[in-house]
């Protein structure tokens, strides 16, 4: 019965094709919107997050603005914040703008960064020369830097910098090491270090502290052993620095960037949802249309109801047929949905530059939402037709 009545639905389906297609098009519409939007939101989230992450979700960073009785955080904090349970290193950081000149090339703006050997173990920027800043650069007294590519082109075309010397802010430094920033996220890049219209120079934090003329660090980056206890690990970190500034309120931030994440994925989640909401409002537009055809086709075909129905029929397998009949019409407009969707995701997520990733759920959600349109749209003409009267239906003109 099943079997006949899927061809019966097929053959009706055939028999009007464009007013098939047309009462289908609210479908495809709906299911292409929904999958699309939230296909190309995870998309560019997904790849945000992805960059985010690629900072390292196991660090906090201190912001010390400090208070009129102490402005910063000294060598004695930094040893206590590192003494805390939990705390697999502490990284200052010391950021300045200034010269850097070499055989009659000088660049006036150069961005002078001062970071330790921590810095460098959690950094996941690739060294295309050299290596990066050790533990035994750290003393004060040793002068070695780190060039970014732009530094490299501008001072050493055709060189090799390696072992070269530089002048920065009067001082010579060896070259030890080339990071490779143009591999780095355009987006994140900023954020282990800054930028400048000539490139950036990386130095021992010590002599980067010197050269800004400050005794004390305004930027940490405090580093977990255990993402899980971060929590405690913030408390005990707010308890040393609320210490070390005499309780004074607004001496100093903490940017959690796990906890950033997590708001970004909650943001996210909300976001797919509330378009998928307004996309599905062509599905229901659709559905009323699948409704509409159904109805109309009710009456066209009251005749065959009536013949069915003396031959036999129950209303259960009238309805069955107008329901599979509906059901067949919204998911092949979903089907279709699902292929257009992916299609503009595809081209979508090639315009605005991010990595395109199927998203199931939305899949799922456009399939799901087909099915339910035409079981819900379709159940009001099929219980018209199952009660329609046999002797009733036959005299219809």
């Amino acid at each position: 019965m099943l079997k006949e009545n899927l061809i019966m639905a097929w053959d009706n389906i055939r028999n009007s094709k464009m007013r098939s297609f047309l009462t289908s098009l609210g479908i495809v519409i709906g299911v292409a919107a929904v999958i699309a939007l939230i296909t190309i939101v995870q998309s560019a989230t997904g790849e945000m997050m992805s960059q985010f992450e690629s900072l390292g979700t196991d660090k906090i960073t201190v912001t010390a603005t400090g208070n009129p009785l102490k402005s910063g955080l000294n060598s004695s904090d930094l040893k206590t914040l590192e003494a805390l349970d939990n705390v697999a290193g502490v990284a200052p950081s010391v950021s300045i703008t200034g010269s850097a000149g070499r055989q009659g090339t000088l660049l006036d703006e150069v961005s002078i960064m001062g970071k330790n050997e921590k810095f460098f173990a959690a950094d996941t920027t690739e060294m295309m020369q050299g290596r990066k800043l050790a533990a035994s650069d750290m003393d004060g007294n040793t002068y070695v830097c780190v060039i970014d590519q732009d530094i490299a082109k501008s001072m050493f075309v055709n060189e090799n910098p390696l072992e070269q010397r530089i002048m920065v802010n009067g001082q010579s430094y060896a070259v030890v090491g080339v990071r490779d920033t143009e591999s780095t996220s355009d987006i994140m890049a900023g954020m282990n270090t800054s930028s400048s219209a000539d490139g950036t120079i990386i130095i021992p934090y010590k002599n980067a502290l010197a050269l800004s003329g400050a005794s004390n660090y305004s930027t940490v980056d405090i580093y977990f052993e255990n993402t899980d206890l971060s929590d405690q690990t913030i408390a005990d970190v707010e308890g040393v620095l609320d210490a070390a500034f005499n309780y004074k309120d607004n001496s100093y931030s903490i940017l959690n960037l796990g906890s950033l994440l997590d708001m970004m994925n909650t943001m996210s989640t909300l976001l797919s949802a509330l378009l998928a909401g307004i996309a599905s409002i062509a599905l229901v537009v659709g559905g009323i249309g699948i409704m509409n055809m159904m109805l109309v086709s009710v009456t066209e075909r009251t005749k065959e109801i009536g013949l069915r129905k003396a031959l036999g029929a129950d209303p259960l397998q009238i309805q069955v047929l107008f329901i599979i009949e509906a059901l067949a019409l919204s998911l092949a407009g979903g089907i279709i949905g699902i292929v257009l969707g992916l299609g503009i995701s595809v081209i979508a997520t090639m315009l605005i530059g991010t990595e395109f990733a199927i998203s199931w759920s939305a899949i799922g959600l456009g399939a799901g939402f087909s099915i339910a349109v035409g079981l819900i749209f379709g159940w009001t003409p099929a219980k018209k037709a199952s009660s329609l009267k046999p002797i009733d239906a036959l005299r219809t003109d």
